[in-house]
């Protein structure tokens, strides 16, 4: 046991040492795409995002929300930063020409140290009721301010399954997009042999509300194979569900995103 206590001591000394890069690096490329840093309170956390007005004075926002990031380290050890590495959501938010919000999670974004913050919630929690609660009264307080009428939600992987439970709860939501969904969080931690995420909250439980979702799915994805929940998805009310050919969990998503801004918006 104290060898281990060891190296779980060294596992969170290096990657506090290192905890810098992927947050200056999602920084420097918000920067690079024109975004405005901002920082919401609600819950009692902070929540880092990066906005941008858009090109048209639309009273509705798109809202990005991203996956995971990285919760553990060698699939073990809590991370002591679960910012991602590399986003799969800014490059798409920079391809959209409505007004844009990229809303990160509690203790994600340089916010792993800050007061009310522990592992557990980018871990077993990491979709729990203190996640959901914070960032839909940070959407509320954000549309108020901005004076926005209507979110579109928009999510990948664990982001997706985030703006699935959000829909429930923002009744201003006019459409969910999701891309490589985790849907039921049950399903896919048995699939994968993990432990079940007892702490959070499931986006499959529950009637949806029946506002439009698409929900695309990668042919290639090894982390949330489309065959896991296709049939799922396609059973809930207004919901279109697709697989895209030749991309995986986290590539190709750009190749194809001006068709899919540009149904959406055919759409709504």
């Amino acid at each position: 046991m104290k060898g281990f206590a060891v190296l779980v001591g060294l596992y969170w000394l290096l990657s506090l040492a290192a905890c810098s890069s992927p947050l200056a690096r999602l920084h420097e490329q918000a920067a690079g795409f024109g975004f405005k840093a901002i920082e919401l309170n609600a819950g009692g956390f902070a929540l880092a995002g990066f906005y941008r007005p858009g090109e048209s004075a639309a009273k509705r926002l798109h809202v990005y929300l991203e996956g995971d990031g990285r919760p553990w380290e060698q699939g073990v050890i809590p991370a002591a930063e679960p910012t991602t590495r590399a986003s799969v959501m800014l490059p798409l938010m920079a391809m959209d020409d409505e007004p844009a919000l990229y809303l990160a999670r509690p203790c994600y974004n340089g916010h792993a140290g800050d007061a009310g913050c522990n592992a557990d919630l980018w871990t077993g929690a990491r979709y729990g009721e203190r996640v959901v609660a914070a960032l839909a009264s940070a959407l509320e307080d954000f549309s108020r301010q901005y004076a926005y009428r209507e979110l579109v939600l928009i999510g990948h992987s664990g982001g997706g399954g985030l703006a699935m439970l959000l829909a429930k709860r923002l009744p201003q939501t006019k459409a969910v997009l999701t891309l490589a969904v985790n849907y039921d969080i049950d399903v896919w931690a048995d699939y994968h042999g993990y432990r079940r995420l007892k702490e959070s909250l499931n986006p499959a439980a529950g009637a949806n509300s029946g506002i439009p979702e698409w929900h695309f799915l990668a042919e290639r994805d090894g982390n949330i194979p489309p065959h896991l929940f296709y049939q799922a998805l396609k059973s809930r009310e207004n919901s279109h569900v697709e697989i895209i050919p030749a991309i995986d969990h986290n590539h190709g998503w750009q190749t194809i995103w001006p068709e899919i801004l540009s149904r959406l918006a055919a759409n709504h």
